[in-house]
């Protein structure tokens, strides 16, 4: 997209023209490097976005441009989220975000900030600085959104729970949330007894939306149960539940 607005500023033609144009090669490298399946949706959804950019006229909200940049990027940031949860992308750099996450330690977010930042940088010496300026806060917010929608939202969190049922838990978690379970043998430092005391405790890894029933039945085996949660970036292997194009 920052590519096809630089264009459509020195050349004057259809930005949606450049839309297309731009991400076509973007689309052919996500055929090959990830699926035919999720080229073609990410084909649909770049002619819909140059479709919509073409023909919809959306009036002006405010003239404010510190808005403009922030919502702007929020709304950007969930379009780009939403389309990525799809199994597609609306921006041909977002393909290359998808296979940088997967490759190191860069979320899709940082990737599209840091490719969008430099490349307005050279916006700022074509240009203008306050319009790079504008721009690189727009994909900030944009960068931040899309992370929480891919990642906040499901995001990973790791339960170890130390209770004197730590058998019946295990089997519900196992069983009827059909959770892996890892079981540590444990001692514990001090008790209400005064003494230490050999026991077992649970570890799993979930995402937040799955916690609230582990909680639940948790209570229901030992309201005294004693629970750590703690967020995790990520995870490879076992049972747990994969987020989108990971």
């Amino acid at each position: 997209m920052g590519i096809s607005l630089l264009l459509h500023y020195f050349i004057k033609a259809d930005l949606s023209v450049f839309i297309v144009l731009v991400n076509l090669p973007f689309v052919a490298l996500g055929f090959r490097q990830i699926s035919k399946e999720f080229a073609i949706k990410s084909a649909i959804a770049i002619i819909a976005l140059a479709v919509a950019i073409h023909f919809l006229q959306i009036p002006v909200l405010t003239e404010d441009k510190l808005l403009v940049a922030i919502f702007g990027g929020v709304f950007l940031g969930t379009g780009i989220g939403l389309s990525i949860r799809g199994g597609a992308v609306i921006d041909g750099t977002e393909v290359l975000a998808v296979q940088v996450s997967r490759r190191s330690s860069l979320s899709v977010g940082d990737f599209i900030a840091l490719f969008n930042g430099a490349l307005f940088l050279y916006v700022a010496a074509l240009v203008n600085l306050e319009s790079a300026m504008y721009s690189m806060l727009t994909y900030a917010a944009a960068s931040r959104t899309v992370d929480f929608i891919l990642n906040g939202i499901e995001e990973y969190i790791g339960v170890t729970i130390v209770s004197q049922y730590s058998e019946d838990i295990r089997t519900v978690l196992i069983h009827k949330l059909q959770r892996g379970v890892t079981v540590y043998k444990t001692e514990g430092g001090y008790g209400k007894k005064g003494s230490t005391e050999e026991r077992r405790a649970l570890f799993c890894v979930v995402t937040r939306l799955e916690v609230t029933d582990i909680l639940d039945e948790i209570e229901m085996i030992d309201p005294e149960a004693f629970i750590i949660q703690h967020p995790i970036r990520d995870t490879r292997g076992g049972m747990i539940k994969r987020r989108p194009l990971h």
